[in-house]
């Protein structure tokens, strides 16, 4: 692995400019790396993160890889990395216009990280350092260990287990939190409950008036005002008028921080074991906190990127095509591109492809604001002829800036849910979109693949079904016994993968110390009604909704049904 030499770089830094110029926004330095095929093989496991800890998992899926390349050889073009400063790979292979190409998508890339919302926490943060950091600190307790190091592995892989569930959203919010109050000068914590949820209960419980809010603003801006903004609170909340008022303020303040703490803790359950596992927390297990924390870090650090697997290689693959066939390097190479191009935005007939999927939802709306299309007034347009007539002509700037505009705000789930739904009907009639469906062919003797459906509504759910949604599992102290812990799977559509609850309730319960028990809802399934789905592709297949607890107490696993529910389409 080597940086690119200072010809490539020259060229890399004329993209970008063209890029900056097109209007995308990459801050900072960037990084090239040459690597062989093997060296990719080798990084894949780390997700391309050079310095990301060690595990015997990476080791396994490395050696699979070798055989599957040396049965399959292929080239693999690039990856990019989230961090300060950017990075990005390319193949050994590749000639200098496909790197010009490639370049252009990794820009996209880059300009996704800096400037979608989602990826607000790692903004300022060199992932690469801080990984290895984390890889020194658990090469360190394994050398720590002696011939006990592989219990580190162990913790990994329990940690591993449950990494899904980490309060990415809560980390989120705090973030935005922050960053909104620097930006509009919002009161601190302690004053925004103040004003905006205590004095606003004492005024529905009619002990105080409206005007004596305003007061309080006043007084609260005169006290800033006469010894600035630290002081000035201080003095503000030890007033003795104020205290003889309200001298239960102090407490139910430090309640509802203690309250909102655990609402977001309990969501995050290996946060809760690291604070609240008394196994851990023993001065001989303490390591297991590191390690914990270790695994926790890195998930935070993937999750906006698996939430936005659609948006981040789409609005990628939109700036890649339109970049390098407006640059003078790809003349003479058309033919080259249009194959290479062709094979990255592949419209299967089976199946999503991401990078096309992205790129035409973005054009999409692209163009609907060109039209002035994404207007009240046209949504309220039923007849299908003056809706293809509607043209305000905005201009290819404001079809720009509303692309932008949703690669700075969307996940995937907000990007296809974004079209209303006779817009996105527009978009499935446009690209020619369908549903497929199985059916068996009687004379034939074959299961035949036919087109089921071209409807937009059915064709969204899909969609949205296909994305990664972690489950929601909160920690429920009202159901907790005495020396366990309760998580309590709230549903939400989706069943858990049942195969998986028994080790990963085995790996939480050896961390915790104590009983672990999962409550959660499993569909079950009439197996007649599976023949009469294969022979009739419309029949829609009925389940029982059963709500279930696991049990896993020193090692013994059990399985006990709640409740039956009635049987539903599913």
């Amino acid at each position: 692995m080597e940086l690119i030499d200072q010809k490539a770089k020259k060229i890399m830094e004329e993209c970008k400019a063209k890029a900056k110029e097109a209007g995308l926004s990459v801050k900072g330095e960037t990084l090239e790396y040459i690597l062989t095929n093997q060296n990719m093989i080798e990084l894949s496991p780390k997700r391309m993160i050079p310095t990301l800890y060690d595990y015997w998992v990476h080791d396994v899926e490395v050696i699979r890889d070798k055989w599957v390349y040396g049965a399959y050889p292929h080239n693999p073009y690039e990856t990019c990395i989230n961090t300060r400063p950017g990075i990005s790979f390319y193949n050994d292979n590749n000639p200098d216009w496909l790197n010009c190409m490639i370049f252009y998508h990794v820009l996209g890339h880059l300009d996704f990280f800096q400037n979608n919302i989602f990826f607000r926490n790692t903004w300022n943060d060199d992932f690469c350092g801080e990984a290895l950091a984390d890889k020194r600190l658990i090469n360190r307790i394994r050398e720590e260990l002696g011939a006990e190091k592989r219990w580190v592995d162990y913790v990994i892989e329990f940690a591993r287990g449950a990494d899904n569930l980490v309060g990415f959203y809560a980390e989120l919010e705090e973030a935005d939190r922050v960053a909104s109050g620097q930006v509009f000068g919002l009161f601190s914590e302690k004053a925004n409950f103040y004003f905006g949820e205590f004095l606003k209960q004492r005024y529905n419980d009619k002990n105080v008036e409206l005007k004596f809010s305003y007061d309080e603003v006043n007084r609260y801006n005169r006290c800033l005002k006469q010894y600035g903004e630290k002081n000035g609170e201080m003095c503000f909340f030890e007033d003795i008028d104020f205290k003889s008022k309200f001298p239960e303020f102090p407490n139910v303040f430090k309640k509802r921080q203690e309250k909102r703490d655990e609402r977001k803790k309990s969501k995050d359950i290996l946060q809760y074991l690291m604070d609240h596992s008394e196994f851990i927390n023993k001065d001989e297990n303490k390591w297991m906190k590191d390690v914990i924390g270790v695994v926790r870090r890195t998930s935070l650090y993937f999750q906006p990127q698996i939430r936005t697997k659609i948006a981040n290689e789409g609005w990628a693959s939109v700036w890649h095509e339109r970049l390098f066939m407006a640059d003078e390097r790809m003349r003479g190479h058309e033919i080259d591109f249009a194959s290479v191009n062709a094979g990255i935005l592949v419209d299967r007939r089976l199946g999503l492809n991401p990078y096309i999927l992205g790129k035409r939802l973005f054009e999409f709306i692209e163009e609907l604001a060109k039209k002035g299309k994404l207007s009240y007034d046209y949504q309220l347009i039923k007849n299908m002829d003056t809706r293809k007539r509607f043209d305000q002509k905005r201009g290819d700037a404001y079809g720009t800036t509303a692309m932008l505009k949703a690669r700075e705000n969307f996940d995937d789930f907000m990007l296809i849910n974004f079209l209303s739904d006779d817009d996105f009907q527009d978009f499935v009639i446009k690209y020619d979109l369908f549903i497929a469906g199985q059916r068996f062919n009687k004379d034939k003797m074959v299961i035949e693949v036919y087109i089921k459906s071209r409807d937009g509504k059915k064709y969204r759910k899909i969609l949205n079904d296909s994305l990664y949604h972690s489950p929601y599992i909160v920690i429920n102290h009202d159901k907790a016994e005495e020396d366990e812990i309760y998580l309590d799977h709230v549903y939400e559509g989706r069943s858990l993968y049942t195969r998986y609850i028994p080790p990963v309730l085995t790996g939480l319960a050896y961390l915790a110390g104590k009983t672990v028990k999962l409550e959660t809802t499993e569909f079950a399934k009439d197996r007649r009604e599976e023949w009469e789905l294969l022979m009739n592709p419309e029949y829609e297949q009925k389940y029982q909704k059963h709500r279930v607890l696991y049990t896993c107490r020193e090692k013994n696993f059990r399985r006990e049904v709640l409740s039956y529910g009635s049987k539903e389409e599913h």
